[in-house]
């Protein structure tokens, strides 16, 4: 495409995040803006990431806080974010270092492809910034361990994008889990989606507007592909997880919370089933023009208190697709984005759950969504309802899912030591070698 057609597109589609795209979540209710006494009241806020994720994410915090500042190594997006939605008055940067150096920037939204969250989210942290970053947060296990370290250490906010924990049918969902609706749970059925196939690709120099180094980070130094960037980049393992850690981070997640193991994890994860696109070898795919995440997929995850989660491509044969099942000594009910179903669901009108079981999965103030239990958490510096801590636990199941299925076997996992038990080779990829630089410490 030629590089007016790209503007033009641009114009037309990114934008569109910024209203059309907006995620469900983000429902117009009364906000903190209707609030606040006084402009002073509102943060100030830099927006880092500003393609389709990142244009939503503005939008949001919009109604919260003042957007002073853009960053992105793709100019044409912060261009364009900034005269559509902003009147053209932030100032945008291709560094995000150079944002961060802001002394008025008070909060920063990250929206990045996911081999960018952690380096970033450290250095806004260290700042004095408080953080919103969109799922999943981290590319490897090592990177959320040091991230819990340095949120304690340095005291800030911070929330993650995982917005199922702020919608109700969900909260509903785990609090029925929590009272025993269905007895003791005994096997939950997570399915998120397969990821696509796609090439061999064509190699080519990068356009103008985007810095494709800055792009890799500490990605390995490769050719440009117009697919590896921008929307496609989560089906290349280089950047990202694949459906187990885009889809994952939102459906383990609610199934880990719902099972109460959301500050601890798995003990083994047998993989069933595992399909990827071209070969692999000592963990990483010898093909490097072609999607590599794993396109099918069924792993066996168990918890120490028993419990059995099956985290894979579909449930189709199981009457169900996208969404969580839960199956307990007395029945089953399901939930997804769209519904919350099953007989346990049918006898709430009758015998409503208790609010003291609410009142415990709620974090931080409940306002009307999952940017504003954010920015109240700004205010009074409470915990946010999607903090780091569960979130490095639940990611890190979906992080050794994928490393049983890069390597195709069983693995055992101490959740308190959190360590691969037995297995060298597996526990290297807690970690990735990262390209000099771009070191995330």
């Amino acid at each position: 495409m030629s590089q007016p057609t790209r503007r033009d597109f641009l114009q037309t589609t990114t934008l569109a995040a910024a209203s059309a795209a907006l995620p469900y979540w983000f429902a117009q209710q009364r906000t903190m803006a209707d609030d606040a006494k006084s402009p002073n009241e509102r943060p100030k806020v830099g927006c880092i990431g500003n393609g389709g994720m990142g244009s939503g994410d503005a939008a949001a915090i919009k109604n919260y806080g003042d957007i002073v500042a853009l960053c992105d190594v793709d100019s044409n997006r912060s261009g364009v974010l900034n005269d559509k939605l902003l009147g053209g008055k932030a100032e945008f940067f291709e560094d995000y270092r150079k944002l961060l150096d802001r002394k008025d920037i008070d909060v920063v939204t990250i929206s990045t492809p996911d081999h960018w969250h952690t380096r970033i989210a450290l250095a806004a942290l260290r700042a004095g910034k408080d953080v919103h970053c969109q799922k999943p947060l981290t590319l490897t296990i090592d990177e959320g361990k040091l991230l819990c370290k340095v949120v304690k250490e340095t005291g800030r906010v911070f929330q993650v994008g995982t917005q199922q924990r702020s919608e109700h049918n969900f909260q509903k969902a785990v609090a029925l889990a929590r009272e025993g609706r269905i007895g003791k749970i005994k096997t939950v059925h997570v399915a998120i989606g397969g990821a696509p196939k796609g090439g061999p690709f064509k190699k080519q120099a990068p356009p103008a507007h985007l810095n494709w180094d800055s792009w890799l980070g500490q990605a390995p130094l490769v050719e440009y592909i117009p697919e590896r960037s921008h929307n496609n980049f989560r089906w290349w393992y280089e950047y990202s997880g694949g459906k187990m850690t885009d889809w994952g981070a939102h459906h383990v997640d609610i199934a880990q919370w719902a099972i109460g193991m959301e500050g601890s994890g798995p003990t083994s994860l047998e993989v069933l089933e595992n399909v990827h696109p071209v070969p692999y070898e000592k963990g990483w795919p010898t093909v490097d023009d072609s999607y590599n995440a794993a396109t099918n997929f069924n792993v066996k995850v168990t918890y120490p208190n028993g419990v059995v989660v099956f985290i894979r491509d579909d449930c189709k044969d199981q009457g169900f697709d996208n969404g969580v099942m839960f199956e307990g000594e007395t029945g089953r009910f399901f939930v997804n984005r769209g519904k919350l179903t099953g007989a346990p669901v049918e006898e709430l009108e009758k015998n409503p759950i208790s609010e003291e079981v609410f009142k415990a999965l709620r974090k931080g103030k409940n306002r009307d969504n999952h940017m504003g239990n954010f920015i109240a958490c700004v205010k009074d510096r409470g915990q946010t309802q999607s903090d780091v801590f569960s979130h490095h636990r639940i990611l890190t199941t979906c992080h050794l899912a994928n490393i049983a299925l890069r390597l195709n076997r069983t693995l055992k996992w101490n959740p308190e030591t959190e360590q691969i038990l037995g297995d060298d080779e597996a526990n290297g990829w807690q970690k990735r070698e990262q390209r000099k630089g771009y070191e995330v410490a």
